[in-house]
């Protein structure tokens, strides 16, 4: 296994269509939820991947400039492909986060977490700070980690 980082223009075409058929097949086909997946974000994105020592993408999540999305830096479209869920990869991808933008001296990042991932996020020390809402039929809330508690 080896990790990815990589701006949009850095990705390879095989790369580029293992993620966006990765996050198709979880966000709009697994929840069955209709929603325009290319956002028009992913361009100025960073995407942070692992991947099998043969090259196929496991975990995925893009982080998204302060100033595009929010006014916050954000992670989303955070993801473990079906067949590598419960190993702790998604765990590894967000220390692996979280860890590159505390090197770059990011202050606050801002998700917008489905609901019922609300205690994976708090164990990275996100809180909570919206009520629930419906976005695309799926229950989310907004939340906020900060390395200047």
């Amino acid at each position: 296994m080896h990790w990815l980082k990589r701006t949009f223009h850095e990705l390879t075409n095989d790369e580029l269509y293992q993620i966006l058929k990765a996050r198709t097949d979880i966000f709009v086909v697994e929840q069955a939820c209709a929603y325009p997946e290319l956002d028009n974000y992913d361009q100025h994105c960073v995407h942070y991947c692992l991947k099998t020592d043969e090259g196929k993408v496991i975990a995925y999540a893009r982080v998204l400039p302060a100033g595009s999305k929010y006014a916050e830096t954000s992670i989303g479209r955070v993801l473990v492909v079906e067949a590598y869920r419960g190993k702790g990869y998604g765990n590894e991808l967000m220390e692996y986060i979280i860890g590159a933008l505390e090197e770059e001296k990011t202050k606050i990042i801002k998700i917008q977490a489905q609901l019922y991932l609300q205690a994976f996020y708090e164990s990275f020390e996100f809180k909570q700070i919206s009520s629930p809402y419906l976005e695309d039929g799926i229950w989310h809330i907004d939340m906020i980690w900060s390395n200047d508690y």
